[in-house]
């Protein structure tokens, strides 16, 4: 089959491109505007195969989506691209509501024009794959439940609330127009590629060159933390096997407070690169960040029984590879600063 991946240069997106061509036999066309966040050098390595193609677009751009709809003729379109940063989104909400509202909404449209027009087999094989985030189910303070497809939206971020706005608008044109979309909630995600405004890369780089590690409020923020790779594959699981109008929840089975992650990741160099004092010397608590939700995490018993997916990685050992690749990857992480982002502090203009 044919996949089409927005936002395929990013985190979450390359890494399910380069799980589809290492373990399957389907092609790939890669559509991404090239944000700060957007890198190729994340897939250099399958980007000489036969089986992959990229188109630089931007998802609002109705014409350019049409086009790109018309010349691949794909079978299944996964929809990551997202701005997806919440501190980003605290200081310009704007670019979030367009590209995650406005954008959603143009793949959506362009892909039910196209899949009207597709001879009746191909119509029937069709499917529209959102991905979304356990943020839109907002907080789960002072309780021990855990997020179901069932759990009622309450988002709390400008973030959130454009990922919920645009998980509505799937639904809405799965019901109206009948276009066979599913829809999958992750937690949240770490590993290779991770671009540096996110918590473990920053720890990990901070720690890296003696400067302070901030850690929001008292750093008792709890997370479900997935493992990027993990998610890739049940990506592709329900892209690829899921029922046309059903959700998916996605989680690592790892609830975590955030001064836990840092200071594990403080043991693991500590470890590998041991310095003149213990990295968690380094650990500075600052503000928290305006409206921070204090826990989330993910009953992903669904998957698990109606298509079999679970996660390979414990925390432990996913985190373990994940520092070993930021140790190993400096060009990496030194290139897509590249002068625009230096981990300065986000999200307090407020």
């Amino acid at each position: 089959m044919k996949f089409l991946v927005t936002g395929g240069a990013g985190f979450i997106g390359s890494a399910v491109i380069r799980h589809l061509i290492n373990e399957s036999d389907h092609s790939i066309v890669n559509v991404d505007k090239l944000t700060y966040a957007g890198n190729l050098d994340s897939l250099e390595s399958i980007s000489h195969s036969d089986r992959y193609a990229f188109e630089q677009v931007d998802i609002c751009d109705a014409k350019a989506i049409k086009a790109v709809y018309d010349k691949h003729q794909p079978d299944i379109v996964m929809h990551l691209a997202a701005e997806s940063h919440v501190d980003r989104s605290i200081d310009g909400p704007g670019e979030f509501i367009h590209t995650n509202i406005l954008g959603t909404y143009t793949l959506l449209d362009q892909a039910r024009a196209y899949w009207i027009g597709l001879d009746q087999e191909k119509k029937e094989g069709f499917r529209f794959h959102h991905i979304s985030t356990d943020e839109v189910y907002g907080d789960l303070e002072g309780t021990d439940d855990l997020f179901t497809e069932t759990t009622p939206y309450a988002p709390s971020s400008p973030y959130s609330a454009s990922k919920a706005s645009s998980d509505h608008l799937v639904r809405a044109w799965q019901r109206t127009y009948g276009l066979p979309t599913l829809v999958t909630n992750c937690s949240n995600n770490y590993g290779p590629y991770h671009f540096p405004e996110k918590l473990i890369p920053l720890i990990i780089l901070n720690a890296l060159e003696g400067k302070a590690l901030p850690v929001y409020g008292k750093g008792e923020q709890i997370r479900d933390w997935l493992y990027v790779e993990d998610h890739a594959r049940a990506l592709v699981i329900v892209a690829t096997q899921g029922k046309v109008a059903e959700t998916y929840n996605i989680g690592g089975h790892n609830e975590k407070q955030n001064i836990d992650v840092v200071e594990t990741i403080c043991d693991i160099l500590d470890k590998k690169v041991p310095a003149d004092k213990p990295y968690k010397n380094l650990i500075t608590f600052v503000t928290d960040r305006p409206g921070h939700d204090i826990r989330y995490a993910i009953d992903a018993s669904k998957i698990a029984r109606e298509l079999g997916w679970e996660p390979k990685e414990t925390f432990e050992t996913g985190l373990e590879k994940t520092v070993q690749w930021y140790l190993e990857n400096s060009d990496w992480w030194h290139a897509v600063q590249d002068g625009s982002y230096q981990r300065e502090r986000l999200g307090v203009s407020s």
